[in-house]
């Protein structure tokens, strides 16, 4: 379809038949022929009324893109050609507008392209439901649990490399509005059996795989894993690598979506632990070693596969083997040990690597159910999408198939319920007359396998449960006795003697009649497959493991809690898990896509009858169309009928002035169209036969051509004339405008010359009033010149003066002191002779004293406190003295720097000192702000009349004022804010307009924490339960937080009645978002933004800051 054309009905240029029901003649070869035409020209999706039959391209169309979203967003479900998009939109629109739960039933055999056709539905609903941070964030986590699902539980068969090998049911939650709130994830029956063991052909599950291709090397050192699978007897060799599949990069998508849904980094770490045990546990082997008593017992061969199992999940090692080798059968009183054979302790480890892996995989969900959960308690619309295994019919059919095929016949039967619920819902509606229509129900077939009393599911389960010998063959004899009668069941060895030569059934099967034709089922391994155990032993071992998961993976374990009932078989809890699924889909409106697989060779192009023929008749389509045409095949409402087919009728063309159903029976009695073939509803049109309808499309066709005719004829005249007119008024409109050019250009000369007579004269007077100011400077410097020299010349002869005084001063003084000098030896001498020794000595002291001052006044060091040096010491008997000065003048040059401090200066420091003590060694950031005086108020919010407003809101001092940035909690991303620090609040404000956004008392603030590393984040935790904590903790930036925290903690440390600040200082730590508890880390790294640190939201449990590497 080109560009241009736009569809305005599903009968236009149609290719083959769009909706099966108007399929003339119906039969099961014109039925496939249909669907082959269409697939050769890429027409995918055929409907058979509401229904959307899907084929598997097996390559990339153009029709999923962003602009067929919009194209059938809104609009009718048969307004458009069949598309998987019509039936999503129509689901979606009237669960926002109707205010029905909806559900999406998508149903078909592996490789038929099912889970794709969930992806798209769901991708749909996405694009098409409103948009928003927190509405993309669901979204987003909606979309990405699609990965971890499918890694943990997609495999490749031999008919598809991505097959499904669970079941999912997933019920998407949405608002008032239409919005996504959240949605819940259920799984049905994975297949674990494929654990242990894989068919020729095929793969283990994805993530086994993707773990050991895309890990990285020190991830697989850690888990003790190398990359190559054929050291693992769990993984196939044969189809090991898949062409078109990518592990590595499928790794990394998974680790990606776990992120996004929330999962965190030591929860990853926990799942790759156990997918990394599970594959040891495949190697571990045993061998037989006999007893005295002649009984054979199993040991272990190698164990260093199981040490490094029991490593990695912290199990003591000889508690893991003892398992392995001994069984504990414990009744009310007593317990018994018997020993294992090789044979059951190899089923011993396949039970605990299938149940191991089972069990994570449900974890999985519900975790992934935590984060995708819709937070809010309000009533939500609910649209639920089934995912679930097609009719399987191969040609050996076990336990798995039987039961796979039980929930296909349940949603046949609810599926041909609520079809012929529609229909008569519909007719009801529009009064027009119901019939019973004949079809085949397949209660009788559901009620042989799920029946309480004489069921198969029952038998199955009172085997497993009867004391004695109990075999797969005693389970087929117990059928043979109870269900032989029955005419959908049939075995060679039943009471029915019709079934004795029937060589095409073998002695140890059983066939089922299904709705889709017959199953043969080998019995063998039914029992074992139900039973499902796993001994107590290795369910109180794996409890006993240190790992973080283990206790929740297996709760039976617990010695404390021992449960000697018997665990529900998986038959039991398939058919209870069946029967809840059955319930809710019957709450709901139901939509359905029947997804088909053209060829086994998952190729483009290639359409095979009989495997296409095969599948529409186990999907029962054929059923369907004749439910959907037992009455009348085609309905439309009277309003678009009219309008596509009012050409037909000169009376309604081209515009009908009455009612619109008036309308519709004046054009088909014009048309003597047979009353049998039609019937009058309350708001629609019922047209009984297709070739009633092929009729009145053959006249709207021939019509069209004639109308295309008319249209052409007249648009060519309008052309011609709308021409010639434009001629006509381009000629007048070129001449005005030349005109006026004309005129321009000798204006703007004028212009020009006028400009340049006025650029002249102004810089003659320029030049004028230059030289008269360069003049009058000259004459300004040669004063200032002068004046200048003189002043010079004036303090020369002043210190001349001064000199000449200084030295007659020092003459005087120097003949002064050698007068005294003479006048003390005159007094003296005559002593000196009679104590000349004594006076020596006591002279010599002093000179040295003296001289020992002299020089210690001259080298003594600077006032500074800090400052550590002092004059070595020139005598040996002065070292006390010497030691004693030194501790004098440092505490007098301390006195003398304290005496200058004022009181402001004074507080200032013993914050400084505050700082140190509580940052010194810890913080990164601490050493730059040493030598920062802390200044407080840095936007002078008094003086500053920007912030006149917030100055007067601010009733009390404030102690500090700076503009901080807040880390938005939803985003990560920064906004700056006013902090302002009071003696009783913390308050921040708009940085443009001032206005307060919040105040918080600092008696709700419990504590700070801090990274040890050198950015400038801080979280600010608030006190649970007060009203300052509705929103959550406050995350901020700035670069002087040593200063903000230490008058904080000051600030509460003053206050007798409060509680002393907590300070934690840590690269991680928790803070309160609204509801959720959400961890923020920091690790060094090359931020976006350059040398400054950068916060990101993860997802909802994580914010990381980026800090540069130092």
């Amino acid at each position: 379809m080109s560009k241009m054309e736009v569809k305005t009905s599903l009968l236009d240029n149609m290719i083959g038949v769009g909706d099966m029901v108007l399929l003339e003649p119906l039969s099961e070869e014109s039925f496939i022929d249909n669907l082959r035409k269409r697939f050769d020209h890429n027409e995918i999706y055929t409907y058979i009324g509401s229904v959307v039959i899907s084929l598997n391209p097996y390559k990339s169309l153009p029709i999923f893109t962003a602009d067929k979203v919009e194209e059938y967003r809104n609009r009718n479900f048969y307004e458009l050609s069949p598309h998987i998009y019509a039936l999503a939109d129509e689901a979606y629109r009237s669960l926002r507008d109707q205010d029905k739960d909806q559900c999406i039933l998508i149903t078909g055999e592996s490789g038929a392209g099912k889970t794709e056709a969930s992806k798209l539905v769901m991708s749909y609903v996405a694009a098409v439901c409103g948009k928003g941070h927190e509405v993309n964030k669901v979204k987003e986590q909606l979309l990405q649990s699609n990965p971890v699902l499918e890694a943990f539980g997609n495999a490749k068969t031999v008919r598809n490399d991505n097959s499904s090998r669970f079941g999912k049911y997933m019920d998407i939650e949405f608002d008032f509005k239409g919005d996504p709130l959240g949605g819940v994830i259920s799984n049905y029956l994975l297949e674990k059996s494929r654990v242990v063991k894989q068919p020729r052909g095929e793969r283990n599950f994805h993530i086994f795989y993707q773990l050991l291709s895309g890990a990285s090397e020190d991830t697989l050192r850690k888990l003790k894993l190398d990359r190559d699978f054929s050291k693992y007897n769990y993984l196939s060799l044969d189809s090991a690598t898949v062409n078109g599949l990518d592990d590595a990069a499928g790794f990394r998508t998974v680790r990606n979506a776990m992120q996004i849904v929330g999962f965190m980094e030591d929860e990853m770490q926990s799942v790759l632990e156990l997918v990394a045990a599970v594959l040891k546990l495949g190697n571990i082997e045993f061998k037989p070693e006999s007893r005295v008593n002649g009984f054979d017992e199993s040991r272990v061969k190698d164990k260093n596969d199981l040490k490094e199992m029991c490593e990695l999940l912290g199990i003591e090692q000889s508690v893991l083997e003892r398992a392995f080798s001994f069984r504990t059968v414990e009744a009310k009183l007593e317990k018994v040990s018997t020993t294992l054979n090789v044979a059951q302790a190899y089923y011993a480890r396949d039970a605990l690597a299938k149940n191991l892996y089972s069990r994570l995989f449900s974890w999985l969900v519900q975790r992934i159910n935590e984060s995708i959960k819709a937070q809010t308690k309000s009533r939500k619309k609910v649209m639920g999408v089934l995912d679930i295994y097609g009719f399987e019919i191969f040609e050996d059919n076990s336990f798995e198939q039987f039961i796979i095929n039980y929930c296909n016949e349940k949603l046949q039967q609810i599926f041909i319920e609520l079809t012929l619920r529609e229909e008569q819902e519909e007719y009801i509606r529009e009064g027009i007359e119901w019939t019973n229509i004949e079809y085949f129900n397949n209660a009788i077939i559901c009620d042989l396998i799920e029946n309480n009393q004489n069921g198969i599911l029952a038998m199955l389960d009172e085997e497993c449960l009867r004391p004695g010998t109990v075999t797969d063959e005693t389970f087929l004899d117990k059928l043979n006795t109870v269900c032989a009668e029955h005419q959908h069941f049939e075995s060679r060895l039943s009471k029915n003697s019709k079934f004795l030569t029937d060589h095409s059934l073998p002695h140890n099967c059983f066939r089922i009649q299904h709705y889709a034709g017959k199953v043969l089922y080998r019995v063998e391994g039914f029992v074992d497959k139900n039973n499902d155990l796993l001994y107590r032993d290795l369910s109180q071992a794996m409890y006993k493991a240190n790992h973080s998961l283990m206790k929740m993976l297996f709760p039976e374990g617990n010695p404390d809690k021992v449960n000697l009932k018997r665990p529900p078989t998986a038959g039991f809890q398939f058919r209870a898990s069946v029967s809840t699924l059955m319930k809710n889909l019957q709450t709901k409106n139901p939509n359905y896509i029947r997804c088909i697989k053209p060829n086994e060779k998952k190729a483009p192009h290639i359409f095979t009858d009989s495997l296409v023929c095969h599948q529409v008749r186990y999907l029962g389509l054929m059923e369907n169309v004749r439910v959907r045409r037992a009455g009348y095949a085609f309905r439309q409402a009277y309003e678009p009928c009219l309008e596509r087919y009012k050409m037909l009728c000169k009376q309604t063309w081209p515009h009908w002035r009455g009612p619109t159903r008036k309308g519709v029976e004046v054009l088909l009695t014009d048309l003597q169209v047979p009353a049998e073939e039609f019937s009058y509803g309350r708001s629609k049109i019922f047209i009984r036969n297709p070739r009633t309808l092929f009729f009145l499309e053959e006249k709207r066709r021939h019509c069209l051509e004639d109308l295309a005719t008319l249209i052409q004829k007249i648009y060519r005249g309008w052309k011609c004339r709308t021409h010639f007119l434009l001629l006509k008024k381009s000629q007048v409109v070129v001449a005005a405008w030349y005109r006026r050019y004309a005129q321009q250009k000798k204006y703007q000369n004028i212009k020009r010359s006028t400009i340049i007579v006025q650029s002249f004269i102004r810089g003659w007077k320029a030049r004028k009033i230059l030289r008269e100011l360069k003049y009058q400077k000259r004459c300004e410097e040669a004063v200032t010149t002068i004046a200048a020299y003189w002043h010079g010349t004036q303090a020369r002869r002043e210190l001349k003066r001064l000199k000449e005084e200084a030295r007659r001063k020092h003459a005087v003084a120097v003949i002064w002191a050698y007068w005294l000098g003479l006048k003390v030896r005159r007094e003296y001498r005559k002593f000196f002779r009679a104590n000349a020794g004594k006076k020596i000595y006591d002279f010599t002291v002093q000179r040295i004293m003296q001289k020992y001052f002299l020089g210690l006044k001259n080298t003594m060091p600077s006032m500074s406190p800090t400052d550590k040096n002092w004059p070595a010491r020139p005598y040996q008997f002065l070292d006390g003295t010497h030691q004693a000065l030194r501790r004098i003048f440092h505490l007098w040059r301390c006195k003398k720097y304290r005496s200058q401090f004022t009181e402001e200066k004074k507080a200032i420091y013993e914050e400084k000192l505050e700082a140190s003590q509580m940052f010194k060694d810890k913080k990164a950031l601490y050493p730059s702000s040493v030598g920062q005086p802390f200044k407080g108020d840095y936007l002078e919010i008094k003086k500053n009349p920007k912030y006149q407003k917030l100055n007067s809101a601010v009733e009390e001092k404030i102690l500090l004022a700076d503009v901080i940035n807040k880390i938005n909690r939803a985003n990560g991303k920064s906004t700056p804010r006013i902090f302002l620090l009071t003696k009783s609040h913390f308050v921040l404000a708009d940085h443009k307009t001032g206005q307060v956004k919040v105040s918080v008392p600092l008696s709700d603030v419990t504590s700070v924490s801090v990274s040890t590393q050198s950015d400038g984040f801080f979280a600010l935790k608030l006190k649970e339960g007060s009203t300052s904590a509705a929103k959550g903790d406050f995350l901020l930036s700035s670069e002087r937080l040593i200063e903000i925290i230490t008058k904080l903690y000051r600030t509460g440390s003053a206050t007798a009645d409060r509680e002393q600040l907590n300070i934690d200082i840590t690269d991680e730590f928790l803070v309160q978002f609204k509801q959720d508890k959400v961890c923020v880390k920091f690790i060094q790294g090359s931020p976006k933004n350059g040398n400054s640190a950068t916060c990101k939201r993860k997802n909802n449990r994580l914010v990381e800051v980026s800090v540069p590497s130092p």
